[in-house]
């Protein structure tokens, strides 16, 4: 049996998981906090624009099980606002049990409070990961999910601190990359400046600090937007800052939107609080993530692979890449298929068999050529990437990739040759 082990609990992670016991292998998980997810604690968006259609293909495909945990969570369906269609909203207080439950009822083995610091190397490839107890975790083949933000020198060095986010490193330690301890040189992203790295895109504010019929409004409709006065309105460069690109619209300059996700998450990378409280409504607004929100936020790629379109990461015959490592890619679906992807090369390669690409007829085959060919074309690293919005949700429009007809989906997933290709036991 091929034994992976995957560094990094977060959405990639999770996809990971799923796929690549599913395949057949004895999967270890490793993350350094208490509590898997990682962002996805605080996310709680999907299906909005194209993440639809990924999402209908990656059932299709055979993570149903995934997305299944995440309705069992979810808070709002079919919600729009502005630049978004039909987003599912979930409650970001209850996914991480219901994620956990599924992936231990699958035999996952799953190691909280278990950071990796370090690589055993051999033979040009990972022998074994280096937990900061010093305990050697073995393995055939090694993923890395550990995402590409922090630790907290590094916010303070491209942000404006640490701004005391749901990532925790004060406590659990920052995120160490697989790829850099076994010295493979990776790449940083950057914001439209050419500073490095890019800011975490939303706050979330504390639901009872809000205005009771902005509260109301919130918890029965799923999305509020309070228009902003122009002396209240942020900087028009703090757009330009944001990892979430298919956020940086005039609307979200020019309004408060909140969405409902268990938080009110609010869709600005930082508010000033003395500003923000200005706002009809938002008197005794209180930041519940970052607690620092009003100051700044956490910095994300500074720390992506290079890697082929199976996500093996070049320069390592046994280490594969998923999420933010895998490219200046924005949100929880875009971890998940490429975890799953990631996580099922594992296996094949543990057992010796061709490995996966996913043909660009499919829009998560596509998304992952696309990104990998502007970034290794050096034009994409100040561009973030998204099925649900700027560049890449443009390129699913104009190509006719993007659709919400299910059955017109399915068609394409079954003429593609990957219908349940992620349920398929490696043999």
């Amino acid at each position: 049996m091929a034994k992976v082990v995957i560094a990094g609990g977060g959405w990639a992670g999770t996809g990971a998981a799923v796929a690549a016991v599913q395949a057949g292998a004895d999967v270890t998980l490793l993350e350094r906090t208490d509590m898997l997810l990682g962002t996805g604690l605080v996310g709680g968006i999907m299906r909005n624009n194209g993440r639809f259609t990924a999402t209908e293909e990656a059932i299709l495909m055979g993570l149903g099980d995934i997305f299944n945990a995440v309705e069992m969570c979810v808070r709002h369906s079919n919600i729009n606002f502005p630049g978004h269609k039909h987003a599912t909203l979930y409650d970001v207080a209850k996914i991480e049990p219901c994620i956990k439950d599924m992936l231990l009822k699958k035999g996952v083995n799953i190691y909280t409070r278990s950071r990796v610091g370090n690589v055993e190397m051999g033979d040009g490839q990972i022998k074994a990961v280096v937990l900061d107890s010093g305990e050697q975790i073995e393995g055939d083949v090694f993923i890395d999910a550990t995402g590409s933000a922090g630790p907290m020198g590094n916010c303070a060095k491209y942000g404006n601190g640490c701004a005391m986010c749901i990532l925790r490193c004060i406590t659990f330690g920052g995120r160490v990359s697989l790829a850099g301890q076994a010295g493979i040189k990776e790449y940083m992203g950057c914001k439209s400046d050419g500073s490095p790295g890019a800011m975490s895109g939303s706050c979330k504010l504390h639901k009872e600090s809000l205005n009771k019929n902005i509260l109301e409004q919130l918890n029965k409709q799923g999305v509020v937007v309070i228009p902003v006065p122009e002396i209240l309105r942020k900087s028009k460069n703090i757009l330009s800052k944001k990892a979430c690109q298919q956020y940086a619209l005039t609307d979200f300059r020019e309004n408060i939107i909140l969405l409902d996700t268990g938080h009110a998450k609010l869709m600005s990378p930082t508010y000033p609080l003395d500003m923000l409280r200005q706002v009809p409504g938002l008197e005794s607004a209180r930041f519940e993530d970052p607690y620092a929100g009003g100051v700044g936020n956490s910095i994300r790629y500074l720390a992506i692979s290079p890697r082929d379109n199976t996500l093996k990461v070049d320069g390592l015959t046994n280490l594969f890449c998923a999420g933010e490592k895998a490219g200046p890619m924005v949100g929880h679906t875009e971890a998940i298929v490429t975890g799953a992807l990631a996580g099922q090369n594992a296996v094949r390669l543990a057992l010796g068999r061709k490995l996966l690409e996913i043909p660009t007829t499919l829009a998560i085959g596509d998304y992952i050529a696309f990104v990998n060919e502007r970034v290794k074309a050096g034009e994409g690293l100040t561009q973030k990437f998204t099925f649900s919005g700027s560049v890449y949700f443009k390129r699913m429009v104009k190509n006719g990739l993007y659709t919400t007809d299910v059955l017109a989906i399915r068609n394409r997933v079954e003429a593609s040759g990957m219908f349940n290709v992620y349920k398929q036991k490696i043999l």
